[in-house]
């Protein structure tokens, strides 16, 4: 199950079945983040692609009849109209048409009528419709994807649809279990559910039955119920640039980064394209420092053997390694930009003091102590009020039934500072707090949880920043050993799995959206279960300022029933 893999092989399908010759891709918004995902811009000119067009666009071109056009969109009305104006009069030679997912009879009705030079030589589906970002990551790119607690109807259709292309492009027919306790996943499990129903014959023709194998399951899951792994900082590599720099689409903007060279201000941070990134991904922030520095070195040794060019040999040679050559001088560029860049955000901002008490605050139960520690950052001029929301946040979260808690005293300390930065982290009480979970997110009510973390306190932490591990990791293990309670945990239709037969091939969705963390979760359990494989993806992959979005958009508009006595917010 690998979601990359997938897409690429419907992309490389595309650009054969044109056959050879000239070809321009036009696409949409969507479709452009999708492909960009899986190609680099050189790896699709091998193809013979040489344009790259949007649907959208309004630029006029001269006669490009000489070109084949592969048009990739999503079935919405507003391309269909879109495609429907470019037929009427057609720019390219010839058009083959791929949606990234079932396209109504209707539609297709309508474009025929508007062929009406009979430049369409394809009409297809193929079922690349959602971001593939690493082999067992996925994402649909939407912040706030409820109003209200509620969903909004745009985003649940978007995430329903893009589910069903995810399950065709995976070749998978799965159980579908949600969480109980959370009316927005019984919602999409229901509508992937319809959806397959009505697409039965899609399903049958793409995925074989293996009656021998236990079913695969798709497990839906509420943000709300684990509010806390976006709150933290993180010191893995990814999860780190993602959480200071920001990724999108795999892209990190370093235009705001003081005497950036003119060639880095945007650089691409892909796994596939990448190979030091794709073996650090996971790498902490204090073996990064050393990655680099071997790096260096070997960047180093490769620079003094390109100044010995004394024969023909070596002029030979030269040539043969240089393109090698100039794209490792990008790749240590990049790469010493971006540490350069985590490494005085780092200390700029304290984030070491910061991560030690977030830590605490999750991972033990000392309540006296941690208040204290949390007085005095908040008083502290050198910890900015994104850090600080954050921490109250998760004070909030953790000691919310404790019987000393002091949650209004540090929400008015931090209004006196920043009021916005206050009023966030009360949301994100009112978000995620115990009223709106059904997992012991905490541990606090499961002994053997409360065990575990108590020998843990004996034998001492290997990494004071890196104790917490998402709910994520207990929720999947507990699936895999086939112990995920049914009452909890229930199956759209109530269909039964008393076969008992634990799932082999599992699909994790987040409605709220995921983390990097989760990611490296799913990673580990990949490697740690032979033969098990999970694929996770979410609403969005999010760091903590577009988690914060996330909760004022589901907030919008309720009233605040469990944070009442917090006043002036």
């Amino acid at each position: 199950m690998n979601v990359i893999q997938a897409v690429k092989m419907y992309i490389t399908k595309m650009t054969e079945e044109s056959g050879p010759g000239m070809k321009v891709i036009l696409m949409d918004k969507d479709t452009t983040s999708i492909v960009s995902m899986v190609f680099s811009q050189s790896e699709i000119l091998q193809k013979e692609v040489y344009l790259f067009e949007r649907i959208d666009s309004h630029t006029k071109w001269d006669n490009l009849k000489h070109m084949k056009c592969i048009v990739f969109l999503r079935p919405t009305s507003e391309n269909i109209a879109l495609l429907s104006r470019e037929l009427r009069c057609p720019k390219y030679g010839v058009y083959f048409i791929y949606f990234s997912n079932v396209v109504s009879k209707a539609d297709i009705k309508t474009l025929a009528e508007c062929d009406e030079q009979e430049a369409v030589r394809e009409v297809q589906e193929v079922f690349a419709d959602y971001l593939a970002v690493d082999r067992h990551l996925f994402s649909f790119n939407i912040v706030g994807c409820l109003h209200g607690r509620n969903w909004n109807q745009t985003h649940l259709q978007r995430c329903s649809q893009g589910l069903l292309a995810l399950l065709l492009s995976l070749k998978r027919r799965p159980v579908i279990r949600y969480e109980a306790g959370s009316e927005v996943c019984s919602r999409l499990a229901e509508r992937v559910r319809e959806l397959m129903r009505r697409e039965a014959v899609l399903m049958d023709n793409n995925i074989p039955f293996n009656g021998d194998l236990p079913p695969p399951q798709l497990l839906i899951l509420d943000r709300r119920d684990d509010p806390v792994t976006p709150l933290l900082t993180q010191w893995t590599y990814q999860a780190m640039v993602h959480e200071l720099l920001t990724i999108s689409n795999n892209r990190v903007s370093l235009a705001d980064v003081p005497d950036v060279p003119k060639d880095f201000r945007e650089v691409v941070l892909a796994p596939e394209q990448d190979d030091f990134y794709a073996k650090n991904l996971y790498s902490n922030f204090g073996e990064i420092g050393q990655t680099m520095k071997s790096l260096m070195d070997e960047f180093q040794k490769k620079a003094k053997s390109h100044q010995k060019v004394e024969s023909i040999a070596d002029m030979k040679n030269f040539v043969e390694t240089y393109p090698l050559f100039k794209k490792m001088s990008g790749t240590v560029t990049k790469h010493v930009t971006v540490v350069g860049e985590l490494s005085a955000r780092v200390a700029a901002r304290q984030l070491l003091r910061v991560s030690e008490l977030e830590q605490e605050l999750v991972c033990q139960s000392d309540h006296a102590g941690h208040l204290q520690r949390l007085k005095a950052l908040v008083g502290s001029e050198g910890v900015r009020a994104e850090e600080l929301w954050r921490l109250v946040a998760l004070y909030a979260l953790r000691y919310e039934r404790h019987a000393a808690n002091a949650l209004p005293a540090l929400v008015e300390a931090l209004r006196a500072r920043d009021p916005p930065a206050a009023r966030a982290a009360v949301l994100a009480l009112e978000y995620g707090g115990a009223h709106a979970r059904q997992s012991d997110l905490f541990g606090l009510q499961d002994a053997a949880k409360i065990t575990r973390r108590l020998f843990k306190g004996l034998s001492g932490v290997e990494n004071i920043y890196t104790q917490h591990t998402p709910l994520l990791k207990d929720t999947l293990e507990d699936l895999i050993k086939g112990k995920l309670r049914e009452n909890l945990y229930p199956i759209v239709g109530g269909e039964d799995l008393s076969s008992g037969r634990r799932p082999q091939d599992i699909i994790v969705f987040i409605v709220g959206g995921t983390t990097y963390e989760e990611s490296l979760c799913v990673h580990q359990i990949n490697q740690a279960y032979p033969g098990v494989r999970v694929v996770l993806g979410g609403t969005t992959i999010h760091n903590s300022t577009s988690f914060m979005e996330e909760i004022k958009h589901a907030m919008q508009g309720v009233h605040r029933t469990h944070t009442r006595h917090i006043r002036n917010i």
